[in-house]
């Protein structure tokens, strides 16, 4: 179990600062006080959520949309009211699971902790917990380890609430067999399609209405005002290659973080587990294990066998309590004293930890060293040139802001001072759809193309402000074409619309006529010549390509009496379907079964968390001070 626990423990699922509990935002407006307050936003029970706390969820929140959409993500998405009244809730909801926890006196001890601080991967080095990989990663992150651990802490205190609340979501076997049992019915069909495409021949447009209908519907024939643009972006990843480090600096560095280059020392230990936990009493374990100790001293050469024979850790108990090499810092905290206290070769007295007690023998030691400045040039290098392009960015962006905006008469002056390219863009429209901006590349921008098709680039010429698009990039441009919206001429696309119109009034035509036979059909009058018979259950729709229309007639029909007949219009078409026979799976797939219990059993939990945080939302007094907030949206 030691070991298992040490190796296998659930990772954090977002590490540092994305980790987040998947609660559903709560509507929040009978709490909100119109006025509001203080400096902080909003209060929970006794305590509060400050400005400082809020903006370092926004700041994480719109880090992870950086990560999750990539180019298409768009910063002025984070500006809206849903989305900070949204995060406002999730810190609203998490308050009230930590108040709850501490009412429930729920923690997190120090050995849990290092534990699961331990297994974490972004914090190992060749699969192992590295103390300076730990200190690097938390200084690019801006926090403390006093900071990230207290967060842990707190998420794993909330996760033992949150376990508590879901592992009571209980499906049975029943509910999840009648739910199978629906989606593998079986219904056969056989169909008749009333096309479309044969009264197109027969219908005739009068030129008024084509007329009428471009009169009526020019917004359908304009064509978007559009521009063609020069740009150029600046950003810290243009600088690096610009940047250069001195031997001497590398040197310096080196010699002045000599830690973070120290590997620690390392022991390796095998131990014999007897367990505290469940029925057995910390005075029994304690028994079984003074008996097995002395077993051990009379034959320590058998720590092997006799590990396999007694210990009750089942990760390490078959490999003959051998747990491998380990540093400071990742066993708990009675375990590694005795372990670091004993010598190569020796073995432990009892050893109780809040796993039971431990007979240890130390197996190897590796002793700290220093890892030579060649096999962490490179790393040096690297991390000293972000740093110096990162100042170089700063003061950069300053001063390219001022030559676009001061000399805004061309982008020549910022090219040349910084070293960057031309760039020139496609034809871009001045209304994109938000899904396709990510292919507009750096100008997939909001507040660009609003720049752009101002009055300023287009009549002027001038230089747009410089944009910041991405963390540390910003792009500034002009326009170089512009064409201005307009409307297609009647004469352009007269055909287009009479083509239209036919269609229309075909598809109408054949709704018609499939609703008259659908009509028939239920009378008693089937004289149509179906389709071969066809089966299909919910599941499996999808491998007969029906359409979604299709498929919710189809399992929507009243099925009580057969034949029953159904009709939905599909595209231009209109389509009739006959359902002569429903079946039921003779025997359910023990392995569906499973798989669908575990799904539904999953939707329970989460919505019985949900219903968990909204009697808690009544449980405790809730003030949101709404002037407040809403100042924060408008910076």
């Amino acid at each position: 179990m030691f070991d298992a626990v040490r190796n296998n423990k659930r990772i954090v699922q977002v590490f540092l600062g994305l980790i987040t509990l998947p609660f559903a935002f709560w509507g929040v407006d009978s709490y909100i006080r119109g006025t509001g307050a203080g400096s902080d936003l909003a209060k929970v029970g006794d305590t509060k959520i400050s400005v400082q706390q809020f903006e370092q969820a926004l700041r994480e929140r719109q880090e992870q949309m950086r990560q999750t959409m990539g180019a298409s993500f768009r910063p002025e998405l984070m500006n809206s009211p849903e989305v900070r009244l949204g995060i406002l809730n999730g810190l609203i909801d998490q308050r009230l699971l930590l108040l709850e926890a501490s009412q429930r006196r729920l923690a997190t001890n120090d050995g849990v902790l290092r534990e699961y601080i331990g297994a974490i991967p972004a914090l190992q080095e060749n699969g192992k917990f590295s103390i300076s990989r730990y200190e690097s990663v938390l200084r690019s992150q801006g926090m403390s380890e006093l900071q990230f651990e207290a967060r842990v802490r707190q998420d794993l205190t909330l996760q033992q609430l949150v376990a508590t609340v879901e592992g009571a979501a209980f499906v049975s076997s029943a509910q999840a067999e009648a739910m199978l049992r629906l989606q593998t019915e079986e219904r056969q069909f056989s169909e008749v399609k009333v096309a479309a495409q044969p009264f197109l021949e027969k219908i005739k447009i009068e030129p008024q209405a084509v007329q009428k209908f471009y009169d009526e519907n020019k917004q359908r024939f304009e064509v978007q005002e559009q521009v063609k643009a020069e740009y150029v972006v600046l950003s810290l990843d243009a600088l690096m290659p610009q940047v250069t480090v001195s031997e001497t600096e590398v040197q310096s560095w080196y010699e002045g973080h000599l830690d973070r280059y120290r590997q620690p020392e390392e022991r390796r230990a095998s131990h014999i587990l007897i367990l505290t936990n469940g029925d057995v009493s910390k005075e029994k374990a304690k028994a079984k294990a003074e008996e097995v100790l002395s077993e051990v001293q009379k034959a320590p050469g058998k720590f092997a066998d006799l590990a396999k024979k007694y210990s009750q850790d089942p990760g390490s108990a078959q490999k003959g309590g051998d747990l491998g090499f380990f540093g400071r810092g990742m066993m708990v905290k009675p375990f590694e004293d005795a372990v670091f206290s004993l010598k190569e070769g020796e073995m432990s007295a009892l050893v109780e930890s809040d796993f039971g007690f431990h007979i240890i023998k130390v197996t190897g030691i590796r002793a700290e060293k220093q890892r030579p400045l060649d096999d962490v040039r490179a790393e040096i290098e690297g991390e000293l040139k972000r740093q110096a392009a990162t100042r170089q960015f700063a003061e950069a962006a300053e001063s390219f802001n001022n030559m676009v905006y001061e000399q805004s008469d061309s982008l020549q002056p910022v090219i040349e001072k910084f070293k960057l390219k031309a760039q020139q863009s496609d034809w871009l429209p001045k209304q994109v759809d938000p899904q396709a901006l990510a292919t507009l590349g750096p100008l997939g921008n909001e507040k660009v193309l609003a720049g752009l098709f101002s009055e300023d680039a287009i009549k002027l010429k001038r230089n747009i402000e410089a944009v910041e698009v991405a963390s540390n990039t910003l792009v500034a441009a002009r326009v170089l074409e512009h064409v201005p919206a307009s409307v297609r001429p009647f004469e352009e696309v007269r055909a287009d619309v009479e083509r239209f119109l036919k269609l229309q009034e075909a598809q109408n035509q054949a709704r018609s006529q499939g609703e008259a036979r659908l009509v028939e059909l239920n009378k008693g009058d089937d004289k149509l010549g179906w389709s071969a018979p066809k089966s299909a259950s919910r599941m499996q729709a999808s491998r007969l390509q029906l359409p979604p229309a299709a498929v919710q007639a189809l399992f929507k029909a009243d099925v009580s009496k057969l034949p029953a007949y159904v009709g939905v219009a599909v595209g231009t078409d209109y389509m009739l379907y006959k359902i002569a026979k429903v079946s039921q799976p003779e025997k359910i797939d023990e392995n569906q079964l499973k798989a669908l219990k575990s799904e539904y059993a999953a939707i329970v939990a989460q919505e019985d968390l949900s219903a968990y945080v909204s009697g808690l939302r009544s449980r405790y007094k809730i003030d949101v001070n709404a002037a407040l907030l809403e100042t924060r949206e408008r910076q």
